[in-house]
């Protein structure tokens, strides 16, 4: 579990795709996953093969570390439900550790696991903030509530604004500056983590994705 409070801003060491393993899925056709080397120092100053890390969102498990590097395999569903497929050599990355029991609570409770990528389609910068406009997948927007809280690239935030298709963050400049927030352009994709709460609200009133009874 995590907080949404990016404790690194890292790169992306290398990236290697693969198809030979995981074995092959049903019908024969290899399953293609990656490889990803990364930098943070931070985050794998105490960090061991097993343990999580997240990634722009994303809970990855660490395989090996050394010299302030980590790496971690990413699976073909992790590549299609985020944008870690899009990554490259030199990538910046949002990375933070997992909570330990008993820490601050300094965000919300995230999970890691992404629901699906927003589009940045807005920037409009302020004397002390900037506000940014991200486009929303089809299916989300029923979890998102104004002053609700949504995870972007692994950044707990809360909503101010929320639309039919679309939602607004302020960002403050201590985000600006040490998270990817300050460095997406209009068009860039966006990890997106709904509160989970919403989700389990939703499922225990009995609707499905549509929002019609069961």
């Amino acid at each position: 579990m995590f907080t949404g409070i990016v404790e690194e801003l890292g790169e992306v060491v290398a990236v290697e795709t693969l198809t030979d393993a995981p074995p092959a899925t049903a019908g024969g056709t290899p399953s293609r996953y990656a490889r990803f080397r990364l930098r943070g120092p931070v985050v794998t100053e105490d960090a061991k093969h097993g343990d999580s890390i997240a990634v722009n969102g994303v809970c990855l498990t660490v395989v090996e570390t050394a010299d302030g590097e980590f790496t971690a395999d990413v699976m073909a569903e992790t590549l299609k439900r985020s944008s870690l497929g899009a990554l490259e050599k030199g990538s910046r990355v949002n990375l933070e550790r997992p909570m330990a029991l008993g820490g601050r609570l300094g965000g919300h409770l995230v999970q890691g696991h992404v629901d699906g990528t927003g589009t940045i389609a807005e920037r409009t910068p302020g004397e002390h903030w900037e506000i940014v406009k991200v486009a929303l997948p089809d299916g989300l927007a029923r979890y998102v509530v104004e002053k609700g809280s949504i995870t972007v690239d692994g950044v707990s935030l809360t909503v101010v604004e929320a639309g039919d298709d679309y939602f607004t963050i302020s960002l403050i400049p201590t985000t600006l500056d040490l998270t990817t927030l300050g460095i997406k352009q209009v068009g860039d994709p966006v990890n997106l983590e709904v509160d989970v709460l919403a989700k389990y609200v939703e499922r225990l009133l009995g609707k499905d994705a549509s929002g019609d009874p069961r």
